[in-house]
């Protein structure tokens, strides 16, 4: 599943902005993305998920049961966790989530729009997370390892303030860890890992914050270019895993770079 579906391409592209696309900057990041890398795998697979507009169901105590008892089962494979549901609440809570999860395991590369929402992630994002998380889903029932070794995942996240080094709020920045922290526990690569980050985004809207205009404007800038930049990046790593290289470009997993 490794180098023929690198070499295929396949992209699921997620945005969990509350705001409108006009007006969202992390849904136009993540739009510059996903054009760029439509224009280059025109044939290639796309799937879009707006997780405001259409939110993942929160989890529910027919979720929990299910879960337990494919955990006490080992490693229960997707295909056969259906047997294991022992009532219709069970049955509706796996129709839920079956399809989010096979679009996650079909996928090449995971593009999601974050925007910070006191502190961390929206509660649209994380109710995506929580389902999505199902025991054993992510395991590679061949070998027992990470599915999502060979997934390529970009990170585009939007703060409305400024939480690098020497800003007031530096350290509050919940929400870039957490993220990096849940992929990488998943078993995403570390080189397959990238994020890209935009500050101080509402310097043009708060009075307060307008003499951090240029430095928001040198941020966005900055994202921008990260973004374009690596949809050239991952493409050639896909060409690499097509090839059976293997090669890492780059430096993985770390932000862009943006103003403090």
């Amino acid at each position: 599943m490794t180098s023929e579906r690198a070499a295929r391409g396949s992209l699921l592209h997620l945005d969990a902005s509350a705001a409108a696309a006009d007006v969202s900057v992390s849904r136009g990041l993540t739009a510059l993305f996903a054009a760029g890398w439509r224009e280059r795998h025109p044939d290639a697979h796309y799937r879009y998920r707006d997780l405001a507009a259409d939110p993942v169901p929160h989890l529910t105590a027919a979720y929990a049961r299910l879960g337990y008892r494919a955990e006490r089962g080992g490693t229960v494979p997707v295909e056969r966790v259906a047997s294991l549901a022992r009532d219709a609440d069970e049955q509706a809570e796996w129709r839920l989530t079956l399809p989010l999860l096979r679009e996650v395991l079909a996928a090449d590369t995971l593009l999601l729009g974050v925007p910070m929402y006191n502190l961390t992630a929206p509660a649209t994002l994380k109710a995506w997370i929580d389902r999505v998380n199902f025991p054993g889903a992510f395991t590679d029932p061949r070998t027992g390892g990470s599915a999502l070794r060979h997934t390529r995942v970009v990170l585009v996240t939007a703060h409305g303030g400024g939480y690098g080094p020497g800003a007031p709020k530096e350290g509050l920045d919940f929400l870039t860890p957490y993220l990096r922290g849940y992929f990488t526990d998943r078993g995403v690569a570390a080189e397959h890992l990238h994020v890209v980050t935009a500050e101080m985004t509402r310097a043009w809207d708060i009075p307060g914050l307008a003499p951090l205009r240029p430095a928001a404007a040198e941020s966005m800038a900055a994202a921008r270019a990260a973004v374009t930049a690596l949809v050239n990046l991952l493409d050639a790593d896909a060409a690499d895993a097509a090839d059976g290289a293997g090669a890492s470009h780059g430096a993985g997993g770390r932000s862009a770079p943006y103003p403090a």
